[in-house]
């Protein structure tokens, strides 16, 4: 995919939104860890604990929200 300043300008907002959210969390991630998703010192089974524990981050929000709609 080849992303130009001029294919983005057609796109959607809410797909900007989003991809500005990435960038954004990307940069900061950097800065804490001092590298970004390049890197080789993690093996996949590392990948796989990392991916799990953001999910189960993901479920506990779910529900602190849904208690919040009761």
């Amino acid at each position: 995919m080849n992303i130009t300043n001029e294919s983005i300008q057609h796109e959607d907002t809410v797909l900007l939104a989003v991809l500005g959210k990435y960038w954004e969390r990307s940069k900061l991630g950097q800065q804490k860890y001092g590298t970004n998703l390049d890197r080789t010192d993690v093996d996949l089974l590392g990948w796989l604990n990392h991916l799990q524990e953001e999910l189960m981050d993901a479920t506990l929000y779910i529900e602190k929200l849904k208690r919040e709609l009761k």
